[in-house]
């Protein structure tokens, strides 16, 4: 395989491509999980710190990767680089995962907020939260058979209300709802020793899908240049649009208020403007929700692609649409999955794992720096800023979340990890029966 990725059009602008990543991060995890997260702290001011330390921790990884990319602009991402670096075991491991659970698992659940909202705007009956579920990923698969330019400049549209609707949240919540702001930092004394890390599992959650814009790397305009551009500042504006909407909803709820919470956005918003207010905000997360499911499911379909190519799939994936250049066989493969889990699985369930799944081989996919810096060298057009420490600093980080959180939550960290392992037997099976994986 060359580095152009024969088949795809490089049509990515540097705005689409930060777009990508906002929408790839912003879904429906900043309007419900900090109630979550504030469940899990004792105050106010841990929980800000939570949110900040789980962006500089992603912007860590989003540097790791824009040095990948910039090494590597082909389509397929984190895939490529454990096929290269460890081999093509690692490389399907990390594609059977990503289809069974990682990226599906993330668009159904994210989906299931879509349904719930859109159900709370239009005050349907809990009847429709599945249909709506389905009928949401099968819209956002739909526009993606048209070309990569025309789902660019639908996501485009999404990431820009999506953003609006944050703006909108962070000013009414600071500016308009009249709360003295003295309680942002306060403590909750009904919360005390609530263990730190609890809290990680739904903030990360949120952080999730910066490794997206990678998978899309072979249709990203002059990617060496684009791409860590375009990972960094698109992180930056995440960072600071989350630590302002958890300033608003503290301002707003307090943290007792935040905890007790099962949709603050909404919350804030009915304060606000009451049921106007509430009815706007759910339009934006449903919005935001449709956005997060788009890039994902378009950014799985490239690997899903790239294994057929090198043989680790069915044939039948890695073909491109003749007139649209767009993979459209892994797209309804993956969708289709997608739709399966949010009809057998709760969004609690899909949550967990997705995010032990994602950041796991977001780590992994950071370790492969190591080897492409021990056999390139320091060469490539963008390098990671402290290395080799920031990668260790980030590698450490998330191995101490994924230990801790397979120790509080066994069950879930077990199925996703009987899953990964599972990828083992089914990749020696795969190589007896085709024998066409690249050695």
């Amino acid at each position: 395989m060359n580095d152009n990725q024969p088949g795809y059009v490089r049509s990515l602008r540097p705005w689409d491509a930060a777009l990508v990543v906002v929408g790839g991060i912003i879904g429906g995890g900043i309007f419900l999980n900090p109630g979550i997260a504030a469940q899990r702290t004792e105050s106010g001011l841990v929980l800000l710190l939570m949110w900040v330390g789980a962006g500089v921790l992603t912007l860590i990884g989003a540097l790791c990767y824009a040095e990948l990319g910039a090494r590597r602009p082909r389509a397929g991402g984190t895939y490529v680089y454990l096929r290269e670096a460890f081999g093509p075991l690692a490389g399907f491991m990390f594609g059977w995962t990503m289809l069974l659970v990682i990226y599906s698992g993330s668009s159904a659940a994210v989906a299931t907020i879509f349904a719930s909202y859109a159900s709370a705007m239009f005050s349907l009956p809990p009847s429709m939260a599945l249909p709506l579920t389905v009928g949401a990923l099968v819209f956002v698969s739909g526009i993606n058979l048209f070309g990569l330019r025309l789902g660019a400049q639908i996501q485009n549209l999404f990431a820009l209300l999506k953003l609006l609707a944050v703006a909108a949240l962070v000013v009414c919540g600071l500016f308009l709802a009249g709360a003295g702001h003295g309680q942002v930092l306060a403590v909750d004394p009904t919360r005390s020793g609530v263990g730190f890390i609890g809290a990680a599992l739904p903030v990360l959650f949120a952080y999730s899908g910066f490794t997206y814009l990678n998978n899309l790397a072979g249709e990203v305009r002059d990617p060496q240049r684009t791409l860590p551009r375009a990972l960094a500042l698109g992180m930056l504006l995440v960072i600071v649009a989350y630590a302002l909407v958890n300033v608003a909803y503290l301002a707003v709820l307090g943290h007792a208020g935040l905890a007790a919470s099962h949709a603050p956005a909404a919350d804030v918003m009915q304060q606000v403007f009451g049921p106007l207010g509430a009815k706007v905000i759910a339009l934006g997360v449903a919005i935001s929700t449709l956005g997060f499911c788009n890039i994902t499911l378009v950014a799985g379909a490239r690997v899903l692609q790239v294994m057929g190519e090198d043989g680790l799939f069915f044939r039948a994936v890695a073909r491109l649409h003749p007139r649209y250049r767009t993979p459209n066989t892994a797209l309804l493969l993956l969708s289709g999955w997608a739709i399966v889990l949010a009809l057998l699985v709760d969004y609690g369930q899909l949550l967990d794992y997705a995010t032990f799944g994602d950041w796991l081989a977001c780590a992994v996919g950071v370790a492969t720096l190591f080897w492409y810096r021990r056999r390139d060298g320091a060469t490539a057009s963008f390098k990671v800023p402290g290395y080799p420490w920031l990668p260790v600093l980030f590698i450490g980080s998330v191995a101490w979340v994924v230990v801790v959180t397979a120790r509080d939550n066994p069950r879930n960290a077990g199925i996703v990890t009987l899953i990964m392992a599972a990828g083992v037997p089914v990749y020696v099976v795969w190589r007896r029966l085709f024998n066409r994986a690249r050695p």
